[in-house]
């Protein structure tokens, strides 16, 4: 069938918590109860649901998971289903009821304080607004506006399923109802801040239109605007009729004199039992300078400074400046020397090493030899211990000694200087000989590659026991 012709919000009935608010210092709100007169509601609203719907419709539920909300569901369904006075089209096995959290009420903070405290908080939210106002531990409307507009988005979803009931009822809240239409209808901040709250059992009905597949909101909302524009025209109009009934002419008003002193505005923010942090903290008289600085600039005029240091660029520390020597300079002064004559002709036609033209004799032999006699760490690499994949320990180095490092790097330059191309080089390193492959693979632990680890069989027991001595020692350690 797909969109549903009506989309219908219902508030709660009457619960314990309206009838007492002090009720919710002991139970926490999503177990407040409907009161008796509260059953009566929901299922008096039961009756006038009956009568809205058609014979051939289909109904499904969203009901908040609060206990007073889904009590009202249940008398709803109640007086819906009911054979009496006569027999109801609706059967209750014919309808979906789902439980949805995003429709419970704004919360108000766990167990709520005293009386006196929650008027202070409403009086607060009052000044700061009805929207923006985050209860303590608790949520803004702004908050549950959130969560809402996830929810219209889900139901926005499913109801252009095909198979999606002709009715929709969501029993909510009084400020989730207008949370609920404030982001369908795309109400504005103050409009509602000026909305008042939604009566026990109401319903707000949208319904679809034909043409468009727009739904239109049936009720009017009621406003403290226009409530108290009908109290001004209320009271004027029982002051014509005292008027009409005495015979007084009625005299006109007299300009009374407007009180121009201030009224106090109440000051919610700050420190409530007064502000002593003044005496454990002062400002850094240079910081409130700069301050004080930044203020006059920002306002378009300079105001002198105290000291050198009003500004950030004064309070560095300045460079040192170096002067041309003097007649009274020694003359072996290096800065008051000529730099060196550079002959680029000669750099640009000789085997020179810099442009000031030092010729360059240095072979690839004394290349090595300044190499070797340069401490730096090994380049050697190995790969992982798992040989790929995971890369483990692959950027680790190769614990070498500086004497095998400058055996190695001796026994690479012989190799390339013999222009010898092969894999493997051979040398002896302390005595011992040494055989290591270009691309010669980690061992297990992702350790250096030892060359005299042998397959025979007789010597197993020592190789046993001197893997077991590089496990524990640092150099075979996996960390």
């Amino acid at each position: 069938m797909g969109r549903p012709r009506l989309i219908i919000l219902i508030r709660h009935a009457q619960s314990e918590g309206n009838k007492n608010r002090e009720i919710h210092q002991t139970i926490p709100d999503h177990r407040v109860k409907l009161t008796s007169e509260g059953w009566n509601q929901a299922r008096d609203a039961g009756r006038r649901l009956r009568s809205m719907l058609r014979p051939d419709d289909t109904l499904q539920f969203y009901t908040s998971p609060y206990t007073r909300t889904r009590e009202t569901t249940e008398g709803i369904l109640e007086t819906l289903t009911s054979d009496e006075p006569d027999p109801s089209p609706f059967k209750r096995s014919q309808m979906k009821v789902y439980e949805e959290p995003r429709l419970r009420e704004q919360d108000f903070g766990n167990f709520q304080p005293c009386s006196a405290e929650m008027e202070r908080m409403w009086q607060e939210r009052a000044d700061y607004g009805h929207f923006f106002y985050r209860i303590p531990n608790g949520e803004s409307a702004a908050d549950a506006y959130d969560r809402v507009s996830g929810f219209n988005e889900s139901l926005w979803r499913q109801i252009g399923e095909e198979d999606f009931a002709s009715v929709c009822v969501l029993v909510t809240h009084g400020l989730m109802s207008r949370v609920f239409l404030m982001k369908w209808y795309h109400f504005s901040v103050e409009y509602f801040e000026d909305l008042r709250n939604v009566n026990h059992c109401e319903f707000l009905v949208m319904k679809k239109q034909l043409d468009s597949g727009k739904y239109d909101l049936v009720n009017k909302l009621r406003t403290w605007s226009e409530l108290r524009h009908e109290r001004a025209a209320q009271k004027a109009k029982e002051e014509d009729k005292e008027q009409a009934d005495t015979g007084k002419v009625k005299e006109p008003k007299k300009i009374e004199r407007q009180d121009t002193s201030p009224m106090p505005q109440r000051k919610w923010g700050g420190c409530p039992h007064g502000c002593n942090h003044g005496k454990n903290f002062k400002i850094r008289r240079d910081l409130a300078e700069l301050r004080q600085h930044d203020e006059n600039s920002a306002n378009g005029f300079t105001h002198p400074a105290t000291n050198g240091n009003a500004t950030i660029a004064n309070r560095r520390t300045p460079a040192k400046k170096i002067q041309g020597p003097s007649i009274s300079d020694d003359s072996d002064d290096p800065r008051g020397m000529e730099p060196p004559h550079i002959d680029v002709t000669k750099a640009q036609e000789e085997m020179v090493s810099s442009p000031d033209g030092t010729p360059s004799y240095i072979t690839v032999e004394d290349r090595l030899r300044n190499v070797l006699k340069t401490p730096q760490k090994s380049t050697f690499l190995h790969t992982g211990r798992d040989f790929g994949g995971t890369y483990s320990g692959h950027g680790s180095e190769e614990e070498v000694s500086e004497n095998d490092a400058r055996a190695q790097l001796a026994a690479r330059a012989a190799r390339v200087k013999n222009g010898e191309r092969s894999g493997v080089v051979n040398g002896v390193v302390n005595g011992r000989e040494v055989s290591r492959s270009r691309h010669s693979h980690a061992n297990k632990l992702g350790d250096a590659p030892n060359s005299d680890q042998g397959s025979d069989g007789d010597n197993e027991a020592e190789d046993l026991d001197k893997a077991e001595r590089e496990d524990r020692s640092v150099r075979g350690s996996v960390y």
